[in-house]
């Protein structure tokens, strides 16, 4: 991938945090470019969530900058550990919820229009749940609900996809399609993924960089290029 003259959507300069009097990172600069889809890694509780939080603007950081440079209406395609489903609504319904930020309250009073519901249920039959499409999202596994929750930030087709973990509940085959997904969109679509990964062979097939935090020094971060394995 060349990075000389193209401008990153995200970049975080000098950015750190310190929770419960320690810090988690410091010092952390790197930049998210179009077509890539970057890993972050590192052991439990070394900040992962914490940092995604960061960049998402839901926390606040306490030294540092986040740069976003995108459109605000645009905005970031978000699977964070939590998911946020509404149980009472139904797998559809909850991932044309990734369409909201098009349409006023009242446009969808009444329903979203054919074509949102076509696309939310082709993202779903793609990532194996349409046949869960009317079921409440309290009546499906945890699994079912990863998906569902990165079938609405697909269907957003924002600037930029932040996840946390985003198919942790899935099996190989089932993670493998999931992230595929997420490539494609990083390279079709210039809309690049960071994507908090635990699975070693996911990042060697999936990622083109790997942002590793460390557990001994919170400015011990690194960053490098991934040799990817295609399959």
């Amino acid at each position: 991938m060349t990075r000389d003259n193209v401008l990153p959507l995200l970049t975080a300069r000098g950015l750190g945090l310190r929770l419960d009097g320690r810090w988690l990172f410091r010092n952390l600069d790197f930049s998210l470019l179009p077509h890539e889809f970057l890993a972050l890694t590192g052991p439990s509780g070394v900040g992962k969530s914490s940092l995604l939080s960061c960049l998402a603007g839901t926390k606040e950081a306490t030294e540092g900058e986040v740069v976003r440079n995108f459109p605000k209406d645009k905005g970031i395609g978000i699977v964070f550990q939590d998911l946020l489903l509404t149980d009472g609504a139904s797998v559809l319904t909850n991932t044309l919820c990734g369409r909201l930020n098009r349409y006023g309250f009242a446009r969808t009073l009444w329903g979203f229009p054919e074509q949102d519901r076509a696309d939310a249920f082709n993202a779903l039959q793609e990532l194996g749940i349409a046949n869960l499409a009317h079921k409440w999202a309290a009546e499906t596994s945890r699994g079912e609900q990863q998906r569902v929750a990165i079938a609405r930030a697909l269907l957003q087709e924002p600037a930029l996809f932040l996840a946390d973990e985003p198919v942790a509940s899935l099996d190989s085959a089932r993670a493998d399609a999931a992230l595929s997904m997420f490539q494609r969109e990083a390279r079709k679509h210039g809309r690049p993924v960071l994507a908090a990964l635990h699975e070693t062979r996911q990042v060697g097939q999936f990622a083109d960089r790997e942002l590793k935090l460390s557990a001994n020094c919170p400015e011990d971060w690194t960053l490098q290029s991934v040799s990817r394995h295609e399959i």
